[in-house]
């Protein structure tokens, strides 16, 4: 198997595993905060032994990395607390839909932080996902989700992609870093961070909800970020953002066969609309076609050259 191949294999893996979170969420019947907390706790125990056995504990943390790590594991611990707190309120689909506004969010950090340009069609994408935003708003949800919760869970969904955007950010001043290493610090933070506040004095006293947490930490954290992070070594950027959208697919079919949970047709076409704006966005679709770039012979030669490679 080649290079390319199997870290095709493992994006898709990575992706099928993470669309399934939803499900194990809700099933383990916990609060929140506590799901999140045993995920840090059996996500913590899995990634030590993964970064232990590939020698990465060996003299490369530093204050510094350590500190923004840090950071950014707060960051990835609020996005989890708002994303699954969505769950409950706006459906996992609808959740799922809304928190893949992502890719807009760090343009808007870039345009604001970094100076990056933000292009006409970066601006059509966002108002293509801005309006399919409207629509899922705008729909009148199922009995099971009427009311100002569903609103609410579609402003944690929002949040939630939000500071998933600020913990890129911050990740990206640890450019050379092991990436396993970051994801065992990140999640050590949420175990010092949610402790005071989870549960622990009731703990599942069932198999069936210590199921659900163990496989939260150990597969949904642990082997997640080892195939994902595998396959990021292996794979073009583009082909990483097309497998990206695994995950979303995943978790719209797991709601629907699981908990039988039917989009409105305008739901559909405002989840549509976003998921295919953010997919726009990270693979660089254009909207229009540029005569200077189709008469260019040095670009045209690039795009060829990438067409032969894929």
């Amino acid at each position: 198997m080649d290079e390319k191949t199997r870290g095709t294999v493992e994006m898709t893996a990575a992706m099928a595993i993470l669309g399934t979170i939803g499900w194990f969420v809700v099933m383990s019947g916990r609060p929140v905060l506590d799901v999140v907390f045993w995920r840090c706790t059996f996500g913590a125990a899995t990634l030590l032994i993964v970064c232990a056995a590939l020698g990465l504990l060996r003299g490369r943390l530093t204050l510094r990395v350590v500190g923004i790590a840090a950071l950014g594991g707060a960051a990835i611990v609020i996005n989890w607390l708002l994303l699954f707190s969505s769950f409950s309120r706006a459906s996992i689909s609808i959740a799922t839909a809304v928190y893949n506004t992502q890719p807009f969010m760090l343009v808007g950090f870039g345009a604001l932080f970094f100076s990056e340009r933000v292009t006409l069609t970066k601006l059509a994408w966002l108002g293509i996902a801005f309006a399919g935003m409207l629509l899922i708003i705008q729909t009148k949800p199922d009995a099971g989700y009427a009311g100002t919760d569903y609103f609410i869970g579609i402003v944690m969904a929002l949040g939630a992609a939000f500071f998933w955007a600020v913990a890129a950010i911050i990740t990206k001043k640890l450019a050379g870093t092991p990436p396993h290493l970051i994801a065992l610090i990140q999640v050590c933070v949420g175990i010092v961070m949610l402790a005071p506040f989870a549960n622990l004095s009731v703990l599942p006293t069932d198999t069936w909800s210590w199921s659900m947490l163990v496989t939260l930490g150990v597969v949904h954290t642990g082997l997640m970020y080892i195939l994902m992070y595998g396959a990021i070594q292996r794979l073009p950027t583009y082909l990483q953002g097309s497998l990206s959208f695994i995950y979303p697919v995943v978790a719209i079919l797991v709601d629907v066969i699981a908990f039988g949970h039917r989009l409105h047709p305008l739901q559909i076409v405002g989840a549509a609309a976003i998921l295919i704006a953010a997919a726009g966005m990270n693979l660089g679709w254009s909207l229009w076609r540029s005569r200077t770039s189709s008469e260019d012979p040095v670009l045209r030669a690039q795009v060829t050259a990438q067409r032969q490679d894929s």
